[in-house]
This record gives structure tokens, sequence and C-alpha cells, in this order.
């Protein structure tokens, strides 16, 4: 055997595996960092509409806690990933009754709420009164009317917030 033949090898190999680490560190980076949302579904229009692809940041709730009105994406284990605004914060007393929030027996302006046509297939409770446990986020869709949210299925574990939506990926420009 020529040693020419082994050098073709030994580049063969270190070519390879290059692009092997390079396709692993984006894999990590993939499932450790960042990764794409789309928005499926009513529930946050007009702010976030069906179809679009945000970058969503999974590093940033594994450093710090969750911040009032941030758009995050949280893992419902009955059906899927969801996109969500956090209203409430753990050990706050949240009030949210004739469209109004309150915390903590003080009213909270809410810009993002809109009030567009209801879904008459989601029965919602309209009033919320509750103090939100240790480590739980109050999560509300911003079509407050056609959303599966926190009045459905209760507060949000920390553990089970995947993310925070950063920005718009696609389409590129709001039409």
């Amino acid at each position: 055997m020529d040693i020419t033949d082994l050098r073709g090898v030994k580049e063969f190999i270190k070519d390879t595996m290059k692009y092997i680490f390079i396709i692993i560190a984006v894999l990590l980076v993939y499932l450790y960092v960042v990764s794409f949302q789309q928005v499926l579904g009513p529930s946050m229009q007009p702010n976030y509409r069906e179809g679009e692809i945000y970058l969503l940041n999974k590093l940033k709730y594994k450093i710090i806690n969750p911040k009032r009105f941030e758009v995050i994406v949280l893992n419902n284990k009955k059906s899927k990933f969801m996109i969500k605004r956090v209203i409430g914060l753990p050990g706050e007393h949240i009030e949210y009754r004739e469209d109004t929030l309150y915390v903590d027996g003080k009213i909270v302006k809410e810009q993002f709420s809109k009030t567009l046509e209801p879904d008459e297939t989601l029965i919602l409770e309209k009033n919320v009164d509750l103090v939100i446990p240790d480590n739980c986020y109050y999560v509300l869709g911003d079509n407050r009317v056609n959303s599966e949210d926190s009045r459905m299925f209760g507060c949000v574990e920390k553990k089970d917030i995947i993310g925070k939506v950063e920005f718009r990926i696609w389409p590129l420009f709001k039409g």
C-alpha cells in the first residue's frame, strides 16, 4: 500500500470530521439555544398572525424569569406548543374582570389585548380571581375571546416554558 493512499484517507477523514462537528454544533444550538416557532390559530391576533414564523430564544428563561407581557412559547402537554403572553407572575393576586387586568388590586394597562369576533366553540371564563402559585405563570392570548389559555388549562409551570419569542422571521414585512 502506497503512503499517498493513506494521506488521501486521512484528509477525507479530517474533512468529514469537520462537517460532523458543524452538524452537531448546529443541532445543539437548535435544541438548546434558539429555534423557530410558527403561529397556529387566531389566539394572538392581530399582534401575531397565523402562519408567521418567529425566532425563539430557549436560553433566556434558563437564566432569568419571564416578565409581565413577554410573549413565550409553552409546552401544553395536552396538545402542542403554544404562543401566549405572560400576564401574571408567581405570588401575584390576579383579577381579570370586564376586560380589565388587576394585579394585587391595582389596574394594569394592557396595550396588547384585542377584542375580535368570538369563536363560539370556546367557552371561556371571563372573570379570573386567583393567587398564582410559586414557579408558575398566568398566560393569555392577545385575542381574549378566541384563545385557549390559562383560563382553560390553568397556570403554567416555569419548566413548561420553552422560550421567549424574539422577532419575526417570516414574512419579512407585515402586510
